[in-house]
């Protein structure tokens, strides 16, 4: 008997549904969106440049060639730290330039169009990193005191880095940054003195950020990379219909697990939005949820996988770094908020759902968990080693290393989900093509940094947002969640953190919050800019798929992620929910559970819905008794959990209505 038909005898009874079922999903796919110009048009780092024959292979192995340098200076490289950043930085800022065209509509022009200039830009870029790392000792040797040629080249590489980093990444990041080194010159500081702090010392361009980005993220990345070659997206998917399916409104609820799940290891809410969303958004409209709707599930669902521990994108190694707390309690502390949430985002689908009379699939056509898990829950084990490294003490781009390569060993087990050489090559050029825009961003958001400890603007900020908020906690942590939110508008999840912790946080730490629930409040606001309007980019991918309005898709998003805007707060008041430092698990049993019972009267009372229609007059209270249980004290919690009670007493007395939308 071939190995062709073994391998089909091998095939579940599950694997055939899901086969025909993903058949079904990209034909409605195809014919409602076109998921790569989606990608384009909201995702920057997917807007490349197309090559064709020799040129394309020329680029193949160009980026591969990074990525197996990334990974042989992180396992065997004894180089100086500078010297390496230098390189790594280098030889990004040249395959941006020979990737990322000037302007999105270059990339009609015609396949292997580089402009000469591109190509100009892309070698003195990079040689001006180039020649930090060639003139390294004669550099240090000089004890600070640089030439002429020192600056020049100094502002050609920033500027060529700016360049680099507006096509890769955006606009934003760079007004940030801009306005910072405005800043510098306005506080007295000569051009001389700006330019050999940021380019020539470890507190600028090669600063902590991209040492982060160079040994920790890019190898995430790659593995990211290769985790997606062995089917792991797929099989999420698989696990989130087993698991919720058949239920009430059942494809919401598969959107929100399997884009959590996802979400953990994608480093951008806007490419896991398209990417989970080209297959849950067509079957949530399906189902019958408004298009905004289901594509504000997506996006906050999407954009909420960043916060899921354990690996919460790449935002654990950076709080990591930057605290000196150690990996394993930060994924600790982040797990009672991460499941906050996205049970939040759970009850207003639910209640979504149970108001509009929506069904699940049916069971007969989903697959059954427990087989699911013994045909294919070995790929699941890259990730175990992962966390099971990081949390004994191995340092990230170690753990990193073995996760590649079990990553590699576990695809062997089955025919479809085997990596071959082609795979592993593609795993590669995948990976370095999607560090690109976090490393430029990380690289421009170092001088951001720079400024700060130059200047000292940090604690400038902090004592302006203390007096202007009078001293009153709340309204200061108002204000820091708006300027969160308005720094990460269009900033990348990785770099939007590190602008975070360097200029918002020490804000938060001045008014009394411990440095890890200071830096998770910033983590979380700057995520939720992702979904937040007026440039909700996450939200408007997902309406480009459902093809719902996206304003009001980004105001849909932001309402169902409502959860997200309260927990911070709760932390911050109440650090005991980072279980690190409660003072017995009781109490955060305590705080959970009162906060999951106020975020069920939120969503009932901003849905109108909990077993009957709800009027106004009702909703209201509701609201205000879920927010009295999420805010931390006795008084409040049994205020609001009388009200809650009254009402879902009162509920269980009335008749249900077969057409829940009928008013009563």
């Amino acid at each position: 008997m071939s190995d062709e038909l073994k391998d089909k005898e091998l095939q579940t009874e599950d694997d055939i549904v899901l086969s025909q079922a993903s058949e079904n999903a990209q034909k409605a796919i195809d014919e409602e969106v076109d998921v790569e110009a989606v990608l384009k048009e909201f995702d920057r780092e997917s807007n490349t440049r197309h090559f064709a024959g020799v040129p394309k292979l020329v680029v193949r192995y160009m980026l591969v060639a990074f990525a197996a340098f990334c990974i042989w200076m992180n396992a065997f490289s004894t180089l100086p730290e500078q010297v390496r950043r230098a390189t790594f930085v280098g030889m990004i800022v040249f395959m941006i330039f020979m990737l990322f065209p000037a302007k999105k509509k270059q990339n009609k022009v015609k396949i292997n169009y580089v402009p000469w200039y591109d190509f100009i830009l892309g070698i003195v870029g990079g040689g001006c990193f180039f020649y930090y790392v060639f003139n390294f000792e004669e550099i240090v040797a000089r004890a600070g005191i640089n030439t002429q040629l020192d600056i020049i080249i100094g502002v050609i590489g920033i500027l060529i880095l700016a360049e680099g980093c507006r096509r890769a990444v955006g606009i934003p990041i760079l007004v940030v940054v801009a306005a910072f080194i405005a800043y510098a010159f306005y506080s007295g500081f000569s051009l001389k003195r700006i330019i050999a702090h940021l380019f020539y010392t470890t507190e600028g361009v090669i600063g902590t950020p991209l040492g982060v980005c160079s040994t920790f993220i890019v190898l995430f990345i790659i593995f990211a990379a290769f985790l997606e070659k062995t089917g792991v997206g797929k099989f999420f998917i698989d696990v989130a219909n087993s698991i919720a399916g058949s239920a009430t409104g059942g494809p919401a609820k598969v959107a929100i697990i399997s884009s959590a799940l996802q979400g953990m290891i994608s480093g951008s809410s806007v490419a896991n939005t398209v990417g989970s969303g080209s297959f849950t958004i067509p079957m949530m409209k399906k189902t019958g949820y408004k298009p905004e709707f289901a594509a504000a599930v997506e996006a906050a669902s999407s954009t909420g996988g960043q916060l899921m521990p354990p690996i919460m994108g790449a935002a654990a190694f950076l709080m990591a770094e930057i605290t000196g707390i150690p990996y394993k309690d930060i994924i600790i502390a982040a797990i009672v908020p991460a499941f906050l949430y996205f049970t939040g985002i759970f009850l207003m689908v639910h209640f979504e759902a149970k108001k509009l009379g929506l069904k699940g699939l049916r069971k007969e056509d989903l697959p059954k968990f427990g087989k699911l898990m013994l045909s294919k829950g070995y790929l699941l084990l890259p990730l175990v080693v992962l966390v099971v490294c990081m949390m004994t003490g191995s340092t990230a781009s170690r753990s990193a290393l073995y996760a590649i390569a079990v990553s590699i060993i576990v695809s062997l087990f089955r025919s479809e989900t085997r990596i071959s050489p082609k795979g592993v090559l593609d795993a590669l050029e995948n990976g370095a093509k999607n560090t690109l825009g976090v490393a430029a961003a990380c690289s421009v958001a170092g001088m951001i940094v720079g400024v700060v400890t130059l200047t000292g603007i940090g604690l400038k900020l902090a004592s302006g947002l203390l007096t202007l908020s009078g001293g009153i906690p709340i309204v200061a942590l108002f204000f820091t969640m708006i300027a969160c939110i308005i720094l990460g508008m269009g900033v990348p999840t990785t770099a939007n953190y590190v602008i975070m912790a360097t200029i918002t946080a020490p804000i938060v730490v001045q008014l009394g919050v411990p440095v890890l629930a200071a830096h998770m409040f910033v983590f979380y606001f700057g995520i939720v800019a992702d979904i937040t309007p007026p440039v909700a980019l996450a939200a408007y991918a997902g309406s480009a798929i459902a093809k719902s309005e996206p304003l009001k898709t980004g105001v849909t998003a932001t309402r169902i992620a409502i959860t997200a805007f309260l927990v911070p707060y709760v932390f911050a008041f109440n650090p005991q929910m980072l279980i690190i430092g409660a003072d017995s698990p009781l109490t955060v049993v305590q705080i959970t559970l009162t906060a999951l019972i106020g975020m069920y009267g939120i969503a009932t009372g901003m849905e109108g819905f909990m077993r009957t229609l709800l009027p106004v007059y009702i909703r209201l209270p509701l609201i205000a008794a879920g927010l009295c249980m999420i805010v931390p004290g006795t008084v409040t919690d049994i205020i609001g959990f009388a009200v809650i009670a009254l009402v879902f007493i009162w509920q269980r007395t009335k008749k249900v209505n077969k057409d829940p939308m009928i008013a009563a």
